[in-house]
């Protein structure tokens, strides 16, 4: 029976790997669940635990959680992934390799997988599959499935391309490709999302499927947001919770993550409810270190990991934000609510982080307000965007919103 190692971050997508573990196990695999988490605790019991990982490298696993930023965490766990990995090749024990995530998860399995001989099985399901892919391809047979949506709950969409990932895993193992069946025509509920604004948004997607809706998250790194906005064009979606727009600085300053100048127009032309915030307003995109554009190299940087650089909007640039987003809700013909956080509109503009800055938090607010139509609600957070209890607040404003309007989105892909 044909030996595929899983691994990724069981601390965070403990039940997405659950259901691959289990659908390569029904089709007649043998997974290997590897968890390659970093901080918090497994959310499902893995095969091999990452202080296994760790060791494979040399490394104590308390010299981890000691590391001073998630970029060089992360970097520790790549090396423990690639000792495990060859480890297992050189005992016969890996016949192939499957993975899921975004930027985080390519840093840490790509390598590895890289390491894999010709031939072997190498797959990464992940939201980061489009663009300049050469960094965690390189010369390999590694292949980057496109998620579609976020990895980051189970929903039609996802279920939908885990089982037909696995499928083609299977066939490129000789095993029958089992078949993929999909969601179960829930009415459908778009979310962006980012890194620095998971919490947020996790909390608000578990309270909207609560109440019966399937939720779709999307990446907000460009074609998250693209994709957002095509579905939203045509009819899939019933409601929109577009707490991460920060796909708008990119557009603004020149990021990798920018979804064009059409982000956040469809829902709104269609007349489809829409709860939208300023996650991650904060954040303009750029790849490795070197990449950054000359005229930001003195701008205040911070690295996410091996591969994206992050830049701090400015207090002019986030006026052009506020200026730009407003007008867009303005036009609007469906009901839209304004929901703004206090303390920060990600993990890195709170209060001790490295992004905060209250000058241009304030300069966005001000040009977002002065620029809004009288139809658009604004209701206020007593927290930062990047908490549980700012998630909640955004579920229920637009559970309000959806009420009494007819479902739309019940469609298979």
């Amino acid at each position: 029976m044909s030996r595929v190692v899983l691994a990724g971050a069981l601390d965070t997508k403990g039940v997405e790997y659950a259901y691959v573990r289990d659908l390569l196990a029904g089709a007649g695999l043998r997974p290997l669940l590897v968890d390659a988490g970093v901080r918090g605790e497994p959310q499902i019991r893995p095969d091999v635990s990452r202080s296994e990982v760790v060791r494979a490298a040399g490394r104590e696993p308390r010299g981890i959680a000691a590391l001073a930023t998630r970029a060089e965490a992360l970097a520790a766990m790549a090396e423990g992934v690639a000792a495990l990995l060859g480890s297992l090749r050189d005992a016969g024990e890996v016949d192939a390799a499957f993975g899921m995530g975004g930027s985080g998860a390519l840093s840490v399995l790509a390598p590895g997988f890289r390491s894999l001989p010709l031939g072997v099985p190498k797959m990464i399901v992940t939201t980061m599959a489009s663009g300049d892919t050469r960094p965690h391809v390189g010369a390999s047979d590694l292949l980057l499935v496109p998620s579609i949506v976020d990895i980051a709950g189970l929903n039609t969409v996802s279920r939908f391309v885990l089982e037909r990932s696995v499928a083609m895993l299977a066939a490129q193992l000789g095993r029958p490709v089992p078949s993929a069946t999909g969601g179960d025509g829930k009415p459908m509920v778009a979310a962006s999302m980012f890194g620095v604004t998971t919490a947020g948004v996790s909390r608000a997607c578990r309270v909207l499927e609560s109440r019966g809706l399937d939720v779709l998250v999307f990446h907000a790194n460009g074609l998250g947001g693209r994709t957002l906005e095509s579905l939203a064009e045509d009819g899939w979606l019933s409601g929109v919770l577009d707490l991460t727009t920060t796909e708008l600085a990119d557009d603004l300053a020149g990021g990798v993550a920018s979804a064009g100048p059409g982000r956040l127009v469809a829902a709104g032309r269609r007349g489809t409810p829409q709860v939208v915030s300023t996650g991650a307003l904060d954040v303009v995109n750029f790849g490795a270190p070197e990449t950054v554009p000359e005229a930001y190299r003195g701008r205040r940087l911070y690295s996410h990991n091996a591969t994206a650089t992050l830049m701090r909007t400015d207090p002019r640039e986030a006026a052009v934000l506020g200026e730009r987003l407003g007008a867009k809700l303005s036009a609007a013909r469906g009901p839209v609510a304004l929901l703004l956080p206090t303390g920060g509109t990600s993990a890195l503009s709170e209060p001790g982080g490295p992004f905060h800055w209250p000058e241009a938090d304030a300069a966005l607010e001000r040009a977002l307000l002065e620029s809004l139509a009288s139809h658009v609600t604004v209701e206020r957070s007593l927290v930062a965007l990047n908490t549980p209890a700012f998630g909640e607040q955004a579920a229920q404003l637009l559970l309000s919103r959806l009420a009494g309007k007819p479902a739309a989105g019940s469609r298979e892909p």
